[in-house]
C-alpha cells in the first residue's frame, strides 16, 4: 500500500464530482484508492497480480494533482510512462520574494508559464511554495532550468532566447536520427 498526502483544498478535485474522477482513476489502473479526508491522505493499492508499477504511477497522478493539475492533465502520467512529474520547491523563498518570483514565473496574464510551456513541451502548475512541471525528461531539464532563471533573476528575454536554442538543437538532433 502507498500513502500520498496531499492539501486538503485539493481533495475535492481528486474525487471529483460525485466521486467520478477517483472511480476514473480506479478503473484505469485497477488499483483500490482509499481518501481519509481528514487527515488529507489517499492510499492506494495495486491489484492483486497486477502490475505494480501502475500503483506507483498512480501515486505519482495524485501528488501532481495534489500540486495544482487538473486531472486532466495529471492523467497523462498514468498513459505515458515516458513522462515524468517534478516539483520544484520554493520553501527557501521567503514569503515577500515568493509572491515576486512566482509572479516573475507566471507572468502577465499567465503569459510566461505559457510561453515556457510551448518552448519546453511541458506543463506547468504553480501552487503554493511549489511550481510542478509534468513532461518528457529532457523536456523537464529544459523547463527546470528555465525556472531557475526566472528564479534567480534572469530576463524573461534571455530565458525565452534559451528555451529557443534548447528547442532548435531537439530538432537539429532529430533530423540528425532520420537521416
Amino acid at each position: 500500500m502507498i500513502t500520498v498526502k496531499i492539501p486538503q483544498d485539493r481533495i475535492g478535485v481528486l474525487i471529483g464530482h460525485k466521486g467520478v474522477v477517483k472511480e476514473d482513476i480506479e478503473k484505469r489502473s485497477e488499483c483500490k484508492i482509499t481518501v481519509d479526508s481528514n487527515e488529507g491522505e489517499v492510499y492506494i493499492e495495486g491489484a492483486e497480480g497486477g502490475d505494480p508499477l501502475k500503483a506507483l504511477r498512480v501515486a505519482e497522478m495524485i501528488k501532481a494533482t495534489g500540486r495544482g493539475f487538473s486531472p486532466e492533465i495529471a492523467f497523462s502520467l498514468l498513459d505515458d510512462y515516458s513522462l515524468l512529474f517534478e516539483v520544484i520547491s520554493l520553501s527557501h523563498i521567503s514569503q515577500k520574494t515568493l509572491k515576486r518570483v512566482k509572479g516573475r514565473v507566471i507572468g502577465k496574464n499567465g503569459r510566461t508559464r505559457r510561453t515556457i510551456e510551448d518552448l519546453a513541451g511541458v506543463e506547468i502548475s504553480i501552487y503554493g511554495k511549489t511550481i510542478s512541471v509534468i513532461g518528457h525528461f529532457h523536456r523537464i531539464k529544459a523547463a527546470h532550468d528555465a525556472i531557475e532563471m526566472l528564479i534567480n533573476g534572469a530576463p524573461h528575454s534571455s530565458v525565452y532566447s534559451f528555451l529557443e536554442r534548447r528547442r532548435r538543437a531537439e530538432t537539429e538532433e532529430k533530423k540528425w536520427y532520420i537521416e
